[in-house]
């Protein structure tokens, strides 16, 4: 979700669900280390519960950067060995570590030892020539002898010759069986799945087998969708609002950060999919987009642009 769930887009979702626990955007350590800190940092308080995600391989940088994550207030570190891409590939961090549970380990080690904050790791089901569960089982083994004690698991393997991030989002088939039995052998861990999931009766379907489920694509694409888990997962009636009621409680938010010199359309790119399913969700879109990076453009734009939308279903 790189360049997708920056701290606006984490904001707006909070709006949706007060429950789930969101992720920053996958963070490098050298980005970290020698880029603006604060800015990778930022987030608003009321994005809590949240986790930092970081991209790294060297075990003394990941324990620095995790140390930044806990003194900003974080509520989790999450190292990233599940993203496939050509320059995560060739920085040396991402999928290609599920090749080295060991250096993942000595990581993961070395990053608990500098906060108190949970350490979590979120990985493939294997890469490349890994074909079978034994590898996938080992490398689960490894890394929680160190003291990890959840993987968030994409139940997809990644191919890192030959097909791209895209396609690896997609080509690969799920194998949902291999994160069950993970849960079923490794019952003291804390297995997450991730990769695939579209509905909340999928949802339900795989929490009869693992501790969580991870949505990415489909909670930007659908962030409605959130509003149902609170209801259905969380037994909480008293967060629900309308898509309109969402509108109008992130105005004085964007208004702010128009103030900071924040541009309109960093803010609301990430809404396109509030009104998905909806009439006039085309409309809505359509205004954004033709709006939102006009000169001075400002919460008048996002106002005109739900008046087009009439629904105020809440079933998602």
């Amino acid at each position: 979700m790189m360049g997708w769930t920056d701290r606006h887009a984490r904001y707006f979702l909070r709006l949706i669900s007060k429950r789930v626990l969101l992720y920053t955007e996958m963070v490098t350590t050298g980005a970290m280390l020698h880029g603006h800190r604060d800015s990778l940092l930022k987030f608003h308080p009321a994005e809590h519960p949240l986790a930092l995600q970081l991209g790294g391989s060297d075990a003394d940088e990941l324990a620095q950067c995790s140390k930044m994550a806990e003194d900003a207030g974080y509520d989790e570190v999450n190292l990233n060995v599940g993203c496939p891409s050509d320059r995560v590939k060739s920085g040396h961090f991402g999928a290609c570590l599920m090749a080295q549970p060991a250096l993942v380990a000595e990581c993961v080690h070395a990053m608990q030892s500098r906060v108190a904050i949970p350490v979590t790791v979120k990985c493939r089901i294997g890469i490349d020539e890994m074909e079978g569960y034994a590898d996938l089982a080992d490398f689960v083994r490894v890394v929680s002898a160190s003291g990890c004690n959840t993987f968030i698991v994409h139940a997809r393997k990644a191919w890192l010759k030959g097909l791209s991030p895209k396609q690896n989002r997609e080509v690969p088939p799920l194998n949902y069986d291999f994160v069950y039995r993970l849960k079923r052998e490794f019952a003291d861990l804390n297995i997450t799945i991730n990769g695939g999931v579209k509905t909340l009766d999928a949802v339900a379907e795989h929490l009869q087998y693992v501790d969580g489920v991870m949505l990415g694509r489909e909670a930007y694409h659908n962030p409605y969708l959130l509003i149902d888990i609170d209801r259905r997962f969380f037994n909480d009636v008293d967060s629900v609002m309308t898509r309109h009621e969402i509108i109008e409680t992130l105005l004085p938010y964007i208004e702010r950060e128009l103030t900071d010199g924040v541009r309109l359309h960093s803010i609301t790119r990430h809404l396109h999919g509030l009104f998905l399913g909806c009439p006039g969700a085309k409309a809505w879109r359509r205004y954004l987009s033709e709006n939102d990076h006009k000169a001075g453009a400002g919460v008048d734009v996002v106002r005109q642009a739900a008046a087009l939308v009439n629904d105020e279903r809440l079933d998602g």
